[in-house]
């Protein structure tokens, strides 16, 4: 009886445009670049009509037969074997090998001779590392920079609210973390947290993760609370059809892949050390984004004059552990009369630790001095891009190499649309137009501001894009 179920899943997703006629044979994917994984729930190779001809084809297996590695196989899907420390973990990797799935992927905090063991039995097939964050950058030499842990994206509960630093409404994200870590190394990155326990999760929220990623080039891997993977599984309609609205989302950002490339574009500058702050969220990036201000992550080990380039201010976080010419690049800086804020005496940026990735109200309380100055040093400049209307979003600016071509990503994290959202560009440009998942692209009309040009647009339900040509 279960198998006839999954019989009707190719019908049903026909009919929203997410099944293909035939099997694909051929590879959808050239490299672990281009992987759009999932956490697969399900044994039964029927399951797999439900991808269709959406953007996911890379899934994560616990357990693997042999079976459904060949069947993805057959589908041009690739196929991850999870292992976790508790596991007898090269007896459970060399079992997953000779069930042909394509690589390994480590989940959890692994000595490194064993991750290393593995990934010597493995050949060469790719073994993906979804680390502690506190660990993650150490894995620049693997095919995907990745971790496991995650806040769910979303508008914060109120007691949080109340203890926001920013001073204003305050949204759980990841994507202060994502742009650190991206800043540091050109991998991918996937951020892999799976939805809290026990917890049955709205569409909406669903879809707000998928997009806190993508906005900033990530990719979430794709994971279902028991009770939405179950309804999915007999066919439940309104499964159905959250699922296609989920791998819709999916799909805009890899349509998209020259977002990917783009950089962080704002006249104001963080320089910090990705190893330390950088890997928290809730921290400086993050209390800077919920004002609706554009910033630049800086490695400070990649910190040069280009670095600076285009930018007006500066905030260096931990002063102390620069070196001798990293801090003659900030002097530098200021002498040709950027503003520089350093953190206060004795300010030491701290690192995660363990299974902490935010910071808890002491750390946020130490925090505070240095978000008032910068505050204060922002203001109400038009740093990039300024944003009215937008209490309950946030957004990435990005630019292209040859400075032609920006666009600004936004993400609604209320469970309603934000209507009449306001945004003021610096720079001279001559077209506009709005992006959406459902394949809507239609031009803004763009008005003189005092220091550049403004946009308005009539709503965004979970995301959206605008995109400026000069």
């Amino acid at each position: 009886m279960r198998g006839e179920r999954w019989v009707c899943v190719l019908a049903c997703l026909a009919l929203s445009g997410l099944a293909q006629s035939q099997p694909v044979v051929s590879p959808r994917w050239s490299k672990p670049a281009d992987w759009v994984p999932a956490r697969w729930p399900w044994s039964d190779a029927a399951s797999l009509d439900l991808v269709g001809s959406g953007p996911i084809n890379c899934l994560l297996l616990r357990p693997v037969t042999a079976e459904f590695a060949a069947a993805a196989a057959n589908r041009g899907l690739a196929t991850l074997a999870v292992v976790v420390p508790s596991d007898d973990v090269l007896a459970t990797a060399r079992r997953a090998l000779s069930a042909k799935v394509t690589g390994i992927a480590l989940e959890g905090d692994f000595p490194d001779d064993v991750a290393a063991a593995v990934r010597q039995i493995s050949g060469g097939a790719p073994v993906v590392e979804l680390a502690p964050r506190s660990r993650m950058l150490a894995n620049s030499a693997g095919p995907v920079l990745a971790t496991y842990q995650g806040v769910w994206p979303g508008m914060a509960e109120m007691e949080r609210l109340k203890a926001g630093p920013s001073g204003s409404v305050w949204i759980d994200t990841n994507t202060g973390f994502i742009r650190a870590a991206r800043s540091w190394s050109d991998l991918p990155l996937w951020i892999a947290n799976q939805p809290p326990a026990k917890t049955v999760v709205s569409t909406g929220r669903y879809l707000q993760a998928i997009a806190d990623a993508g906005m900033s080039g990530a990719r979430w891997v794709l994971a279902l609370d028991d009770d939405f993977a179950a309804r999915l599984a007999r066919l439940d309609p309104k499964a159905l059809a959250d699922w296609a609205r989920m791998l819709t989302l999916a799909g805009y950002f890899e349509r998209h892949p020259e977002w990917r490339e783009m950089r962080e574009y704002g006249k104001l500058a963080l320089v910090q050390d990705p190893a330390k702050g950088g890997l928290l969220s809730g921290g400086i990036l993050d209390m800077i984004a919920v004002k609706q201000t554009p910033v630049r992550p800086i490695p400070r080990q990649r910190l040069t004059p280009g670095s600076l380039k285009d930018a007006s201010m500066a905030v260096n976080l931990d002063a102390a552990s620069l070196t001798p010419e990293e801090q003659a690049v900030l002097h530098d800086f200021t002498r040709s009369g950027g503003t520089l804020l350093t953190g206060p005496p004795g300010w030491t940026d701290q690192a995660p630790a363990g299974d902490k990735i935010t910071l808890d109200r002491l750390e946020l309380e130490r925090l505070n001095d240095i978000w008032r100055e910068v505050n204060s040093m922002v203001g109400r400049r038009n740093l990039g891009v300024r944003l009215f209307n937008a209490a309950s979003m946030l957004s990435n600016f990005l630019i292209s190499g040859d400075g032609r071509t920006a666009v600004l990503s936004l993400v609604n994290y209320s469970d309603y649309p934000v209507e009449n959202v306001s945004v003021h560009f610096l720079g001279d440009y001559k077209r506009a137009a709005l992006l959406t998942p459902d394949g809507v692209e239609k031009p803004l009309e763009l008005y003189k501001t005092d220091d550049g040009w403004g946009a308005d647009i009539d709503k965004v339900t979970v995301c959206a894009t605008v995109r400026l040509e000069q």
